[in-house]
């Protein structure tokens, strides 16, 4: 298979990018949304401590 020309080749690297650059923001987000949640979940377990006054 003869290798693309440079304007051709060109388009599928900047789509190839953009999907991985999609797929990192994605990555990211999830990986946000989760430490909100641990930290969320881990205020409410030291609220429960301080209640019980261990």
């Amino acid at each position: 298979m003869p290798p693309l020309a440079l304007d051709t080749a060109g388009k599928y690297v900047a789509g190839a990018y953009l999907v991985f650059f999609t797929l990192v923001l994605i990555y990211v987000a999830i990986m946000g949304s989760k430490i909100a949640r641990i930290e969320r979940e881990v205020a409410e377990l030291l609220e429960l401590v301080e209640e019980k006054g261990l």
